[in-house]
């Protein structure tokens, strides 16, 4: 049997030890972050409740950390898409209070999931409003007015049928809510038309709570905020609009693998999509797509070693990405980490041609997750 050793194995020659810790990347969320996040939004609307978006596994940092992170930081209202989502958010908080919807309406072979759970149904149409009335109209649900966005929602013929035909009496309506289509454009003509829709939505149904901010909602003012705010990519650290400067919660870890020094006309990556034009240090990370981080992330996308931009050279693949050293002042030896993400998170989603949205929730399941604070 091979001995399993606890100290560094040293080979003559190598400027740094080869230890047995696995070369494999990590993904490193900071809780204390998020907190500071929701904190902060909170401050930014007073007179409203601050809720927390926690679909797709809570922007794909782990909803089992964050939820009850948040929920510590005072948040009692959560929003899902699904409800196999609103389960795991329920289990996340355990013994906390907290009222959780679901965005995907209410489907009847979904009631002893929603009852068991304690989950609200956001109804989005008149036929699900109608089912929950045949089925289980002691359900608490909220109702989903579509102003403007035209995905999901009452259209504006079932609306004034709600309305004029008073078909919400008798349910438990715990909120009304709509849904900002172009609110990280503060100057969009829409937001104002939406506002107007909402409102008038609101007066005709006086004292139910209403909503119709999502992140970039809650930086249009006071005007937008209504009862309740519902954030999402702000509370992880996104730019939900030009100029907002939340701070990401998220950065992946990715070992060096190997530093190599490339002579002009050698070719990096598949495709041999980059040339080396001159003598150049370059470093071989343990990272790729299969983790999350886009192709179109590759040649000009940046990373960072001890906070100095180390540039992507050539493609990613699928485990690996090769970064370049050249202007890198210090040594590098196989083993340091590379850092990716992190405040880059939404200047390299604009390099992929992409929102930070989406690098977030494609984030890896083979990371070896580390939750701080």
């Amino acid at each position: 049997m091979v001995p399993v050793r606890s100290s560094p194995i040293l080979i003559p020659g190598l400027k740094t030890a080869l230890t047995d810790t696995a070369p494999a990347p990590r993904l490193v969320v900071d809780l204390d972050i998020i907190r500071a996040n929701y904190r902060r939004l909170q401050a930014l609307a007073p007179g409203s409740e601050t809720a927390a978006v926690v679909k797709a596994n809570a922007y794909g940092l782990g909803a089992e950390q964050v939820v009850p992170a948040l929920a510590e930081a005072g948040c009692r209202q959560f929003f899902v898409a699904h409800t196999s989502e609103g389960r795991e958010a329920r289990e996340a908080l355990a013994e906390r209070s907290g009222e959780i919807f679901v965005f995907n309406g209410f489907w009847p072979a979904e009631i002893d999931t929603l009852r068991t759970a304690g989950l609200i149904p956001v109804i989005n149409d008149l036929g699900q409003l109608q089912q929950l009335r045949e089925h289980a109209p002691d359900l608490p649900c909220a109702i989903h007015f579509d102003t403007g966005m035209n995905r999901l929602g009452l259209d504006a013929r079932e609306t004034r049928a709600v309305l004029d035909g008073n078909l919400l009496d008798g349910l438990d309506v715990r909120q009304i809510m709509s849904h900002l289509a172009c609110a990280d454009e503060a100057g969009h003509a829409l937001n104002q038309q939406q506002l107007d829709r909402f409102t008038a939505i609101r007066n005709a149904l006086p004292g139910l709570p209403a909503s119709l901010a999502n992140s970039a909602g809650v930086l249009l003012g006071t005007d937008y905020q209504f009862d309740v705010t519902r954030p999402g990519l702000a509370l992880y650290g996104g730019a939900p609009a030009p100029g907002a400067d939340f701070d990401v919660c998220v950065r992946i870890e990715a070992p060096v693998l190997q530093v190599r020094t490339l002579q002009p006309g050698d070719n990096v990556g598949y495709g041999a999509s980059w040339t080396a034009g001159r003598s150049i240090r370059t470093a071989t990370i343990a990272a790729g797509y299969a983790d999350g981080i886009l192709r179109a992330c590759g040649e000009g996308g940046m990373a960072r070693l001890n906070g100095q931009p180390v540039p992507i050279l050539g493609r990613v693949s699928m485990d690996l990405i090769s970064v370049d050293l050249s202007d890198y002042q210090g040594e590098v030896h196989p083993g340091d980490y590379v850092h990716v993400l992190g405040a880059d998170l939404d200047a390299l989603a604009d390099h992929a041609g992409t929102i930070s949205y989406e690098l977030l929730v494609r984030l890896g399941l083979r990371f070896n997750r580390v939750y701080t604070g």
